[in-house]
């Protein structure tokens, strides 16, 4: 949720350059998430197929974010 609340709030923003923290908040965001998977995994909450799913989604998205960053004119 803490991605999509860093855009989201960024969005609202009044410059590119602006937003472009937020996005750099919301894709640091993602390592703490996969943070999160490794731990749920070696705690056994969940197994070792969901963390990798979980990590491969979450690089997705980082390069997604990384992507629109660069897109943005500042």
């Amino acid at each position: 949720m803490s991605m999509s609340n860093n855009i989201a709030e960024g969005s609202g923003c009044d410059s590119d350059k602006e937003f472009a923290r937020y996005l750099n908040i919301a894709r640091s965001s993602t390592f703490e998430n996969a943070n999160i998977a490794i731990i749920l995994q070696r705690r056994n909450v969940i197994d070792e197929k969901t963390k990798k799913d979980v990590l491969d989604r979450l690089e997705l998205l980082c390069r997604k974010i990384s992507r629109f960053r660069t897109s943005l004119s500042f």
